[in-house]
């Protein structure tokens, strides 16, 4: 049989839908999407459980859309919510019940800022199969060369040629069908890092806080452990429940969290709260690499903000080991994102964030104006790809740090800054001195032991601080303007 000439079997046509009342636009597409992949896994379980199918099986992703023909001119103080210009927008939408929240809320702002309808319907993209039965119970996936037939020539599977960041990085700004970009990411994309996203850090995406630190070290996972117990036995505190790799959830201070029989390479852990605007911790390891991939996932889940707490070489002899690092400025020479944003784009320092930590760190350490210089510095901090630079030639590199006035350098800050900057999603950087390779003070066992003891709690302390003071800033003053372009996206 020859496969191009199969019919095409879909589910029934659904007419567009206007609505004015954002909740029932997103359970329209609620509606949309949980048909479409109900048909997707009907077909699937009936393909790998009987005969090859004879015809080819497609269902469509639903989307958004928006025209307007006004120049009116929105709240000039908000960053998003509204288009630049008269025209037609759409995205794609996937997994509208994990983004029920985020969606309902920028479907508002839209039809208030416009004072037009959002059209709800099926869009012309079709639905991977793989993300289609991804995650439900009920299907059964068969190993590869099992079927008698190849899963493409019957179903969608993903497509990388339009999976990409061509929206975020500036380089789409028309649709094929000629509207242009509503949201960042197209469903498409998110479905890709939905998918990673579980196989990198063995939880779910569901999982995911709103407020998201990053580490390099083991050290502060059990800290965030014993802290994430403390609270919920504080039902004050706000805080729900916390999970571990795995999607182990533990709701009691006492309970216990069983071992992964595997650890994820980036394993993840969520203290959560019923709103989403928990923490979650993601320990990304060493190495710019682990922190673009990390951050190219967790974007699409639309963060409020990320920061790193991690440790890095101090550049001055007047530092000591312990003090602690806020950068105001990058030096990048991670590479890892150069095709994706060009080093001449600067990398802002976020005055929100920037300011929260700041006064996280004066109020863990009790220090503040003067005295707090004693132990903390702002200055650049530089990202490298070569963990052991100091066994090469030394006068380059050495060079460029002093000439970028460098206080600090790391392997993962300014990868997850500039991501931050890429993604829009704000980001901030707080390090702890644990070495001084410039001065002769290398990590010796002893000194790491007693760096450990007495400085991991207090810096992990600093950042869930600090999330807590962004997580009480209403949420137009945390996205900042910096972040936006003049041909934005509406969506965050």
């Amino acid at each position: 049989m020859n496969d191009d000439a199969l019919p095409l079997l879909t589910p029934d046509v659904q007419a567009a839908e206007a609505f004015t009342d954002p909740a029932a636009a997103v359970a329209r597409l609620e509606e949309l999407y949980f048909a479409a992949t109900a048909f997707l896994s009907q077909h699937f379980t009936a393909a790998v459980t009987g005969c090859k199918p004879h015809a080819r099986i497609r269902a469509f992703y639903p989307e958004i859309r928006l025209t307007t023909t006004s120049h009116v001119k929105t709240d000039s103080r908000l960053s998003f919510g509204h288009v630049a210009e008269p025209g037609t927008y759409s995205t794609t939408v996937t997994r509208p019940d994990l983004f029920r929240n985020y969606l309902t809320q920028q479907l508002e702002l839209l039809i208030r800022h416009h004072g037009q309808p959002i059209v709800i319907g099926p869009s012309e993209t079709p639905i991977p199969v793989h993300f289609a039965v991804a995650g439900n119970p009920k299907v059964s996936v068969p190993q590869e060369g099992v079927l008698e037939f190849s899963l493409r020539d019957i179903f969608d599977v993903p497509d990388l040629a339009t999976t990409n960041d061509d929206i975020v990085n500036g380089t789409r700004q028309v649709h094929a069908d000629g509207s242009r970009p509503l949201a960042p990411f197209t469903a498409q994309r998110v479905d890709y890092s939905l998918a990673r996203l579980s196989h990198y850090t063995a939880t779910d995406a569901a999982h995911f806080q709103n407020h998201v630190l990053f580490t390099n070290y083991q050290f502060y996972v059990d800290e965030f452990e014993a802290y994430a117990r403390q609270v919920l036995a504080d039902p004050a505190s706000g805080y729900t429940e916390f999970v571990a790799p795995g999607n182990h959830i533990l709701t009691a201070p006492d309970g216990t969290l069983p071992p992964p029989a595997k650890m994820p390479q980036m394993p993840s852990y969520h203290l959560k709260r019923a709103d989403g605007n928990g923490i979650t911790l993601v320990n990304i390891g060493v190495g710019p690499s682990n922190a673009k991939t990390a951050t190219d996932h967790i974007a699409v889940l639309r963060p409020h903000a990320w920061l790193m707490v991690g440790h890095c070489a101090g550049l001055r002899n007047s530092q000591s080991l312990g003090d602690f690092v806020l950068a105001h400025a990058y030096l990048r020479e991670d590479h890892v994102l150069d095709d994706d944003l060009p080093v001449w784009v600067p990398i802002p320092a976020l005055a929100e964030i920037q300011i929260a930590l700041e006064d996280a760190v004066e109020e863990v350490t009790q220090l503040e104006g003067y005295e707090l210089k004693r132990i903390m510095r702002t200055g650049t901090v530089a990202t490298i790809d070569n963990r052991n630079w100091e066994l090469r030639d030394q006068s380059g590199p050495v060079q460029r740090l002093s000439q970028s006035r460098a206080i600090a350098l790391d392997m993962e800050s300014a990868t997850i800054a500039a991501n931050g900057f890429r993604f829009r999603v704000p980001y901030g950087t707080l390090l702890c001195v644990s070495d001084k390779p410039l001065h002769g003070e290398l990590k010796l066992p002893g000194m790491a032991s007693e760096f450990y003891k007495t400085q991991v709690a207090r810096h992990l302390q600093i950042g869930i601080n600090a999330m807590e003071r962004l997580r009480a800033m209403p949420i137009e003053r945390i996205h900042s303007r910096k972040l936006r372009s003049f041909d934005e996206t509406a969506f965050l």
